[in-house]
C-alpha cells in the first residue's frame, strides 16, 4: 500500500454497496433457527445484497473451518453451543456498523477477533449459556499505511505484528515499533491490552504509540479520536478494546531503530552456575542501559552425559553494534561472560525474526505469513516481581519445573525498568510501571498425543504458580491482561457487578475504578460483554 498522509486507512472509503450475502436459501436459514437469528440475518440482508460470501452459519460447509482458521489454541475447540451463531468476515468499515447495529437491535452480542490468540479464546467462544453471539472476524481488515516521514503508521486490526514490522521495514530500515515477539499475534488485541517487547525498556509499550484510532462504538458510530469521548480514547490504550467496542485501526506512532542491532543469546544449565546469575539478573536487567534488553527463558535440557536439567536462556537485543555491546556487558553484568563469538549482528526486521520462534529456515518474508502454522494446545499465567527472588526460591522452581509431566514447559523472564519506569501507571490503563523488576509468563504446551493428560498438564502449571505466590506482587497478585487467565476470576454470569468483578484489580490496578466509570459513560447498556470485559460502574 502506498504511503498516504490521510487521517484514516482507505478501506474506510470502500464502496458503500456492502458484499454480504451469496446465493444461500434464507428460507432453509430461517426455518432452521430461532426467531432471534432469523431476525438478525434478515436485519443483515436488509441492508444489503450480493454474491460475496462474508456470511457463515453453522448450516455453511465452510462454517467450521471459518471458526479455525485463526484459533491458536486447540485447547479451545469448544462445543457447538459455545460457538458463533454467525460468524461474519467484513471488508469495510460500514460492514463493521451494520453488524454492531443488527446485533444490538435482535439482542445478540458481539465479539471481535484478530489475530486469534487470545490465552482463552474469549474472542471466539462464549461460557454463557444460552447468549447468542456474533462473532466479528477483522481477517479481511488487515491493511498497513505506513508514512515515514511523519514517523506514522494506520493499522487495522486484523493485521498481525509480523505483518506491520514486515511492512515497516519496507519502508525503512530505520523506524520500528515497540509491541511483542510474537509475529502471528493480531495488532488490535495486542496494542489494546498493553503490548510488551524488545523494545518496551526503551520506548515503553505499543499502546503509549497510540494516537488515534478508528472504533465502531454501542450506537454503531464509527469515531475517531477526534468524534470520541476521551475517557474513551484513554480506555482503549492498555484497557482492552473488546469492552468498549469494535476496534478498526490504530494510528501509532513509530520509533527509532539503529542500521545495526547485535542479538545473542547464551545458554546455561544448572550445572553451570544459572541459577546465581539468574539471582544477580534480576537485579541488574531493570537498571541496564536501556538498549540493552536481556530476557530469560526457562527450558528443559540435558547436560552432556544426558541427564535431565534446566536451561537457563539469556536472550538479548542491543540497539548498537556488537563492540559497544561487549563494552556494556563488561560493565554491567560481566559474570554472564559474553564474547565476541556470541554476538550477531543484524538489522532490526531480522531481530525481529530472531526473536519470533518461526521455524528454522524462515526469513523475514515469513513475518508477514497469512497461512496459519501449526498449533498446540497451552495454558499460560503471568506475574510481577517487585522484590529480588530468594536463591533457594528458584531453585524450589526448577525442581517443580523439571516435574512437570508435559514436554515444553515453559517461563519467560520479561526485565521492566528504563522507559517503563518513566511513564505514571495511570497514563493508560496499563498500570505496571516503575517498582516492577520483572515479568513471568508461565506456559506449558502439549500436542494432539499427549491431550489425554491435559489435565495434568494444567495442574502443573497452576502448582507452579500457587508456590510462586510468596515471592511476587501482593494484594493485589498481579497479572497482565493480554496473557488472559480465567483461574483468576472472570465474570460468570452476564449481569455480574463491577463489585464481583475483582478480578480487573489484578490486571489494572486502581484504573479498575476509572475503566469501569468510562464503560458506563460509553455504553451504559453493557452491550460489549465478555467474561472479561469491563463492567459498567456509575459515577
Amino acid at each position: 500500500m502506498r504511503t498516504s498522509n490521510v487521517n484514516f486507512p482507505t478501506s474506510y472509503f470502500l464502496c458503500y454497496c456492502f458484499l454480504f450475502f451469496s446465493s444461500v436459501s434464507w428460507r432453509n436459514i430461517w426455518a432452521e433457527s430461532g426467531s432471534q437469528e432469523e431476525r438478525f440475518l434478515q436485519c443483515l440482508h436488509d441492508y444489503h445484497q450480493s454474491n460475496t460470501k462474508l456470511v457463515f452459519t453453522p448450516n455453511d460447509s465452510s462454517y467450521n473451518s471459518i471458526f479455525l482458521s485463526s484459533v491458536q489454541n486447540l485447547r479451545l475447540r469448544s462445543p457447538l453451543e459455545q460457538k458463533p451463531l454467525v460468524i461474519v468476515t467484513p471488508i469495510n468499515y460500514l460492514q463493521v456498523q451494520s453488524v454492531v447495529t443488527c446485533a444490538k437491535v435482535n439482542k445478540m452480542r458481539v465479539r471481535t477477533r484478530g489475530g486469534g490468540h487470545d490465552y482463552e479464546g474469549l474472542s471466539s467462544i462464549s461460557y454463557y449459556k444460552n447468549s447468542p453471539f456474533v462473532l466479528i472476524d477483522l481477517k479481511k481488515l488487515r491493511s498497513i499505511s505506513i508514512n515515514t516521514k511523519a514517523k506514522t503508521a494506520w493499522v487495522e486490526g486484523g493485521g498481525t505484528l509480523g505483518q506491520l514490522y514486515y511492512k515497516i521495514s519496507q519502508k525503512s530500515q530505520n523506524l520500528g515499533f515497540p509491541a511483542g515477539l510474537c509475529p502471528t499475534v493480531g495488532v488490535g488485541g495486542h496494542l489494546s491490552a498493553g503490548g510488551e517487547g524488545t523494545l518496551s525498556r526503551k520506548y515503553g509499550i505499543a499502546a503509549d504509540h497510540i494516537i488515534d484510532a478508528k472504533v465502531v462504538n454501542a450506537n454503531g458510530e464509527i469515531l475517531d479520536r477526534k468524534s470520541m469521548r476521551e475517557d474513551l480514547f484513554w480506555a482503549i490504550r492498555g484497557g482492552g478494546g473488546a469492552s468498549f467496542g469494535v476496534i478498526l485501526a490504530y494510528k501509532i506512532s513509530l520509533v527509532h531503530v539503529p542500521s545495526v542491532v547485535t542479538v545473542f543469546t547464551v545458554n546455561k544449565t544448572l550445572e553451570q552456575n544459572a541459577t546465581k546469575l539468574v539471582h544477580l539478573w534480576q537485579t541488574i536487567a531493570p537498571k541496564l542501559n536501556r538498549d540493552l534488553f536481556i530476557r530469560i527463558r526457562v527450558d528443559p535440557g540435558t547436560t552432556k552425559n544426558g541427564k535431565t536439567t534446566v536451561e537457563i536462556k539469556f536472550n538479548s537485543i542491543f540497539l548498537g553494534r556488537a563492540d559497544k555491546l561487549l563494552l556494556v556487558m563488561k560493565e554491567s553484568f560481566p559474570e554472564l561472560g559474553l564474547k565476541r563469538s556470541d554476538c550477531k549482528e543484524m538489522t532490526w526486521i531480522e531481530s525481529a525474526l530472531y526473536f519470533s520462534d518461526l521455524p528454522s529456515g524462515s526469513t523475514v518474508k515469513d513475518l508477514a505469513r497469512t497461512t496459519p502454522y501449526p498449533n498446540d494446545y497451552y495454558k499460560a499465567k503471568s506475574d510481577y516481581v517487585i522484590e529480588p527472588i530468594p536463591e533457594a526460591a528458584f531453585e524450589g522452581l526448577w525442581k517443580r519445573f523439571m516435574a512437570s509431566p508435559a514436554p515444553r514447559p515453559q517461563l519467560i523472564f520479561a526485565p521492566y525498568g528504563g522507559r517503563m519506569a518513566e511513564i505514571s501507571e495511570s497514563e493508560i490503563p496499563f498500570p505496571h510501571r516503575a517498582g516492577n523488576l520483572f515479568q513471568i509468563q508461565y506456559l506449558v504446551s502439549w500436542d494432539a498425543e499427549e491431550n489425554a493428560d491435559s489435565h495434568n498438564h494444567i495442574d502443573w502449571i497452576r502448582e507452579a504458580y500457587e508456590y510462586m505466590a510468596s515471592f511476587v506482587s501482593k494484594s493485589p497478585r498481579l497479572a497482565y491482561y493480554n496473557y488472559r487467565d480465567l483461574d483468576l476470576g472472570f465474570n460468570e454470569e452476564e449481569n455480574i457487578s463491577f463489585e464481583d468483578s475483582a478480578w480487573g484489580f489484578k490486571y489494572f490496578k486502581n484504573n479498575f475504578y476509572r475503566l469501569a466509570r468510562d464503560k458506563a459513560a460509553v455504553d451504559p447498556t453493557n452491550f460489549f460483554r465478555y467474561e472479561l470485559s469491563i463492567p459498567p460502574l456509575e459515577s
